[in-house]
């Protein structure tokens, strides 16, 4: 197997999580829970340490839905912690789950010794090893979480975007809130698996925030993300077998100075915009200035 055939697979991959997690990402980084992925993937990695610790081989189906129950029931705490009072953000919440998550998984490792490698795969990941079946599942996964997400765009888009316009709709905010963290832990329950948390967070935070810079509707942000989460998968596969480097960590550094060279271009951009609308601000202001003391010399 050549060298191109064996990073097929990863790059495939790659393009399934852009589609699906830039999405998702408009919608964290909206809800200002950015770091909701990363405390559901932990709640989920304990689910898979109490799987263990109850005797379920870590590989088996039953041992992948306890990780996805322990996953639903974050998306239920996530949900609760939505309060009106708003000196409590919700990312508190999600801060303090996470550290939670994270010592009773410890815990439960200390009990599981023989099986901490692959808890430790769970959350590092190792994308390079992802099978064409994986990448049959995870696709078909993402799928039917996006054409959900589509027909309920509104709903979806009304809660994340304008919250009290969806309260004085109708609109359910506690069960559309458990919908969105439930449908987003189980694409995040896979995909960790895959990909591990650290690029999965990429994938679901840079592309969304390198679109702000130069985006403010829905559309065109998707379509930026999309076209960078694209990308940079392309360029960081090709760099990583280019400088024999492993490929995950590739992908999120080439994240990183990807979008430090949109922020630079984002800035040279809206500084020469700025400087041009100043100046057209002022130039009617001097002329009729000047006109004024022409008319008036004694002033």
């Amino acid at each position: 197997m050549s060298t191109l055939e064996f990073l097929a697979a990863p790059f495939v991959a790659s393009l399934i999580l852009t589609g699906i997690t830039t999405y998702l990402g408009v919608h964290v980084v909206e809800r200002g829970v950015i770091f909701v992925d990363l405390s559901l993937a932990q709640i989920a990695a304990l689910g898979a340490a109490v799987g263990v610790l109850m005797g379920l081989d870590p590989h088996s189906s039953a041992s992948y839905w306890t990780s996805l129950g322990f996953t639903f029931l974050g998306a239920v705490i996530f949900t609760l912690a939505r309060t009106r009072r708003v000196h409590i953000p919700q990312e508190a919440f999600i801060g303090i789950a996470y550290a939670v998550a994270s010592a009773a998984t410890i815990l439960a490792m200390s009990k599981a010794i023989g099986e901490t490698e692959h808890l430790k795969d769970m959350l590092v990941g190792n994308i390079l090893a992802v099978s064409w079946d994986q990448n049959l599942r995870l696709a078909v996964l993402c799928g039917l979480i996006g054409a959900f997400h589509y027909v309920f765009r509104r709903q979806f888009l009304l809660i994340s975007l304008n919250p009290q316009g969806a309260a004085a709709q109708g609109v359910s905010l506690r069960l559309w809130d458990f919908l969105f963290y439930a449908s987003f832990g189980l694409v995040v329950t896979s995909a960790v698996a895959v990909a591990g948390v650290l690029l999965v967070f990429c994938y679901l935070i840079v592309p969304s925030v390198g679109a702000m810079l130069f985006a403010d509707r829905i559309g065109p942000r998707l379509a930026i993300g999309w076209t960078m989460g694209t990308l940079v998968s392309a360029l960081g596969v090709y760099l990583s077998l280019v400088l024999d480097l492993p490929t995950g960590a590739t992908i999120v550094c080439t994240f990183g100075g990807v979008l430090l060279v949109m922020f630079l271009v984002h800035l040279v951009v809206y500084h020469r915009q700025d400087a041009r609308e100043l100046r057209g601000a002022t130039l009617p202001g001097s002329a009729l200035q000047g006109e004024s003391r022409a008319a008036n010399p004694r002033r």
